[in-house]
C-alpha cells in the first residue's frame, strides 16, 4: 500500500541534462533517498497537458514515445528517450474512479499520445531504466482548484493499488519573469514560494485551494494555473488528513522555485480487540 503522493517542480526542460541544477541531483537520488518502493504503476498528472476535460493516454502493447515539447534547446536534448510501457490498466481504471466520484462525467481516452517533459524528464532521472508502466492524466486550466484537489481525492483509492501518484508542475511558474543573470531570488517569488511551503507544512490546504485570493503575488506566480494545478491533485488524492513535508527546495534563473512536496497520509489506529 502506498501511503505516499508528491509533487515535482520539474522546472526547465534543461533539467535532462544539466548536471549543475541541484533538482536534478534530487531526483536522481529518488529511490535511494526519497521513495525506496518499487510502484506497480506511475500516474503523472502534467502541466504540459492540458485538455477541456480529463483524458488518459491508453497506450496498448507499446511503449509510451518521448514527446519533445520545447524549443530552441541543445539538440542533445532531442536524443533523449523515455520508452516507459504504457499503463493501460491504470488507464481503465483511472477513468472508472473519476467517472464514479470525481468532479466530472466525462473522461477521454488518447490512443496515440506519449509523454510530455513534465513526465519523461523528471522520470528518466527518478527511474532511469524505463521498466514501470506510465499513464499520463491531463489538467483543465480553465478549471479551479477546487475542481482538481477533488480529482485527487477521487484517485486517492490508487494508493492501495501500488500505484505511484506524481503530480509533476512548479512551484512558481512566470517565463516572462525568468531572469537568467541574475543569482538572487527576485522578492515576489521567495514571498509566494515561502507562503505555499507554511501552508503546505501547516495544513492549510483550504488556503492552497484559494491561493488565488490567499497567497501574496499568486498572479504573478502563476499568471496560467496550470502548473500548479498537479499539486491540487496530489494533495487531494492523499487526503484531508496528509501530512506535507517538503523533500526538496533550489531555485533557478531568479525566480523559478524546484519546490517538491511529498504527502503521506496516516496510518489508521488499529482497533483495540476487546478481552474475551
Amino acid at each position: 500500500m502506498m501511503k505516499e503522493t508528491f509533487f515535482i517542480s520539474h522546472g526547465s526542460p534543461t533539467l535532462s541534462i544539466d548536471d549543475s541544477l541541484p533538482a536534478r541531483q534530487f531526483l536522481q537520488s529518488w529511490k535511494e533517498s526519497v521513495f525506496p518502493t518499487t510502484p506497480t504503476s506511475i500516474l503523472v498528472i502534467s502541466a504540459h497537458w492540458e485538455t477541456s476535460v480529463p483524458t488518459l493516454n491508453f497506450l496498448h502493447h507499446r511503449p509510451n514515445d518521448t514527446i519533445y515539447d520545447f524549443y530552441g534547446f541543445p539538440q542533445s536534448m532531442y536524443q533523449l528517450k523515455y520508452p516507459a510501457p504504457g499503463a493501460p490498466q491504470l488507464a481503465k481504471r483511472v477513468k472508472e474512479l473519476l467517472l464514479a466520484s470525481g468532479p466530472t462525467k466525462r473522461v477521454d481516452e488518447d490512443t496515440k499520445r506519449g509523454l510530455d517533459h513534465g513526465a519523461w524528464v523528471p522520470l528518466m532521472l527518478m527511474y532511469p531504466d524505463a521498466q514501470i508502466p506510465v499513464c499520463q492524466l491531463s489538467v483543465q486550466p480553465h478549471k479551479d482548484a477546487a475542481y482538481h484537489y477533488n480529482m485527487g481525492k477521487a484517485l486517492a483509492p490508487l494508493k492501495d493499488e501500488g500505484v505511484l501518484i506524481i503530480g509533476s508542475g512548479s512551484a512558481t511558474h512566470n517565463l516572462r519573469a525568468l531572469r537568467p543573470q541574475v543569482d538572487t531570488v527576485v522578492p515576489w517569488a521567495l514571498e509566494f514560494d515561502t507562503w505555499l511551503k507554511d501552508a503546505l507544512l501547516q495544513g492549510r490546504y483550504e488556503d492552497v485551494i484559494k491561493y488565488e485570493e490567499k497567497a501574496p503575488h499568486a498572479k504573478t506566480a502563476h499568471p496560467r494555473p496550470e502548473h500548479f494545478y498537479p499539486l491540487h491533485v496530489a494533495m487531494g488524492a492523499a487526503g484531508d488528513d496528509a501530512k506535507a513535508k517538503l523533500i526538496h527546495h533550489s531555485w533557478s534563473l531568479g525566480s523559478l522555485s524546484y519546490a517538491s512536496y511529498q504527502f503521506t497520509t496516516p496510518t489508521p489506529t488499529p482497533t483495540p480487540t476487546p478481552a474475551p
